[in-house]
């Protein structure tokens, strides 16, 4: 497989996998029943924006980064894989969080439901907790962006070069003057006098 077909390859699924993140953020991740009170047996459902509230922001990450890599230079490139483990692991890490105390999760969304504050309140309202899809698939897209961060840190020395308009612009050598009017009498010409 080319160098090139590896890093289109690469930056479109980084792509479509933060997406899958920052679309997790805005999907319901637990519901819960809620055992106390006027609101026992009530069905309440959590999103991914109160669950995991850094996923959003991780996706978005994700999102800058596959960009980035487009049009990164070498040294830049395995910078950006480092990243891309990085957020990999913190989306990982959020939705772990999330699934293994869903009540704690969710204590914002209880607390505006109920009205009752804090991590133990919601503990002691919350009867039965359920979780959806979503975290999970939370969980798989940071796995899948800490592998791509690697892959894009293995590979990376076989990606092609990016094209010379990134370049940062050459040094005129020291004895040469370039003025407005020279600027002009190549344009006339036909010539570009950026070169």
């Amino acid at each position: 497989m080319t160098g090139r077909r590896i890093k289109s390859i690469l930056i479109v699924v980084t792509l479509a996998v933060s997406g899958c993140a920052l679309l997790t953020w805005t999907q319901p991740w637990f519901s819960l029943v809620l055992t106390q009170g006027t609101h026992a047996g009530t069905d309440v459902d959590v999103p991914g924006e109160a669950a995991g509230p850094a996923v959003a922001a991780l996706g978005l990450a994700g999102l800058a980064l596959g960009g980035a890599l487009a049009i990164a230079g070498r040294m830049l490139r395995v910078v950006f894989g480092v990243l891309e483990v990085l957020i990999g692991g913190s989306l990982i890490a959020s939705a772990i969080v999330a699934v293994s105390d869903p009540a704690a999760a969710s204590s914002k969304t209880i607390t505006e439901f109920t009205g009752v504050a804090g991590d133990s309140a919601s503990h002691d309202l919350v009867a039965q907790s359920f979780a959806t899809a979503w975290p999970y698939v939370s969980l798989a897209a940071g796995i899948i962006l800490a592998v791509l961060g690697i892959a894009v840190i293995v590979t990376s020395r076989r990606w092609p070069a990016s094209g010379r308009k990134f370049d940062a612009p050459a040094a005129e050598p020291s004895g040469a003057t370039h003025d407005a009017v020279d600027s002009w009498d190549e344009l006339s010409r036909g010539e570009d006098p950026t070169r």
